[in-house]
């Protein structure tokens, strides 16, 4: 029994987590002006009127990028758990950790090296 009261508290947070997005919602609808006006339907870019076509495309170049810039955010967050948690581990384990990010660094070498045959 005792082990089912410990998880009324969880279920709690987890109700309260699944109805905020509703709730706020509902809210919403009720807070907002009704009564659109010229100066609510007209779009806008960063507070000033657009200019010409909004469809932009953009260039692969960027999403690449991010993803090399994601990847070595994460690696570099694994990296710091691994030494402060293991950091009395044998040489092998840094030997393996060591053959891991130079293959990551070849891997970021390549992807720049096809980035920069891209731009020309």
């Amino acid at each position: 029994m005792s082990l089912v009261v410990s998880y009324i508290p969880l279920v709690v947070v987890g109700i309260l987590a699944l109805g905020f997005a509703p709730l706020s919602w509902m809210v919403s609808r009720f807070v907002r002006p009704k009564k659109p006006t010229q100066w609510m339907e007209a779009t806008y870019e960063c507070g000033s009127e657009p200019i010409g076509d909004a469809h932009v495309q953009f260039r692969f170049q960027y999403y690449a990028f991010a993803i090399i810039f994601v990847v070595f955010d994460l690696v570099a967050t694994f990296l710091m758990i691994w030494a402060v948690a293991f950091s009395g581990l044998s040489t092998m384990a840094t030997v393996w950790m060591l053959l891991f990010l130079g293959i990551l660094i070849l891997g970021v070498a390549y992807a720049l090296k096809k980035e920069e045959n891209v731009w020309i």
